[in-house]
């Protein structure tokens, strides 16, 4: 059996189906529910009809966008991979408000049975994508639609406690996102997986700007602007090899993150009212900012199924943002490391990122 599984490349690990298969699908993710909320809102405040249209189109295939890069992930043969669209659209549709926690298993399921029939008949054409399709649609008719209303449940769960407590889950949800922003997993697909909107979703923001443009910041004298641009608008991953190394080094952006968290929630009520997934992506591609400034003006289904809804946005909300996105990690993440390195936590090159 563990001959025929590798054979089949069946690699049955926390590091594939966790880390692998999370980042992948944050991927899809992104280059459909992401980019089609963009091109979506832009069409909408220009005017511009066949800008909403593109948007729509793209935010409609997320489902089969995301069950994609998840084969991809898990090295699918092509008839796989392309098969898995259909059980990408059904999952997510089935899997309501945890549509993409409900991809995530049941592609992982179909495209690893679709992985061990595949080129093992001479109707390899008929066979496999027969029994990946029928594996996750049938899946999907089973488990998505429980999957879908538990992390509604849990969504609403940490939705309430940060309208109840701002102050601690403030801090809680920013430094937690943050850290699942740095770490090889995804901080996007779990928002997403949650619902994380209204102010758990402002946090969440907090949390991961915290750490993109804390390290970007702290680093700037090892890695220079390619650092600053690779790191604050890009990812605070590059870091992991470092922080695996030392990892006092991931404590400046961290505490940041605890301390913007609730600044977030409690003064500025900076709330993320876009699609979920934008809680979790931070300075990234400026998503995060565009999550927000999108919620204020139109509110996503999840944002307003929980009752948050459009706002005409203040200076006040506009200072909010900039304070808690890009001023504050800069400022605070800054000091945080020059404390680290005077006390010889933090060592020169600590923070230079592989070349």
């Amino acid at each position: 059996m563990k001959d025929f599984l590798r054979r089949k490349n069946i690699q049955i690990s926390a590091k594939r189906y966790g880390i692998d298969a999370l980042g992948a699908m944050a991927q899809g993710l992104f280059c459909s529910l992401l980019i089609g909320t963009i091109f979506k809102t832009l069409g909408q405040q220009l005017s511009i009809q066949f800008l909403v249209n593109v948007g729509q189109f793209a935010f409609d295939m997320s489902g089969p966008a995301m069950a994609v890069a998840i084969g991809y992930a898990l090295k699918a043969d092509p008839v796989v991979l392309f098969s898995l669209t259909g059980v990408g659209w059904a999952a997510n549709a089935l899997g309501g408000a945890g549509g993409p926690l409900a991809v995530l298993f049941i592609a992982i399921i179909a495209g690893e049975c679709g992985k061990l029939v595949s080129k093992e008949t001479k109707v390899d054409i008929l066979v496999t994508p027969a029994v990946t399709v029928f594996a996750g649609v049938g899946l999907a008719s089973l488990i998505a639609p429980p999957i879908g209303s538990a992390a509604a449940a849990f969504g609403v769960v940490i939705d309430n406690a940060t309208k109840l407590q701002p102050f601690w889950m403030g801090i809680v949800v920013s430094v937690l996102v943050g850290i699942a922003l740095t770490l090889p997993i995804s901080s996007a697909a779990i928002c997403a997986s949650l619902g994380l909107v209204g102010l758990a979703g402002g946090a969440a923001v907090a949390g991961c700007c915290a750490q993109m443009v804390g390290f970007a910041v702290m680093s700037f004298k090892e890695n220079g602007w390619g650092g600053l641009v690779s790191q604050g608008i890009g990812t605070s991953m590059l870091q992991m090899p470092n922080i695996v190394k030392n990892p006092r080094i991931w404590i400046p952006p961290t505490l940041a993150s605890a301390i913007t968290g609730p600044i977030a929630t409690c003064v500025f009520n900076l709330q993320m009212n876009g699609a979920p997934v934008s809680s979790g992506m931070g300075t990234c591609g400026f998503v995060g900012q565009i999550g927000v400034w999108t919620g204020w003006l139109s509110p996503s289904a999840d944002a307003l199924e929980k009752g948050w809804i459009a706002i005409t946005p203040t200076g006040s909300d506009w200072l909010g943002l900039a304070l808690v996105c890009f001023v504050l990690p800069a400022v605070l993440s800054w000091v945080f490391c020059q404390a680290c390195r005077r006390a010889g936590w933090i060592k020169e090159g600590d923070l230079l990122l592989p070349s």
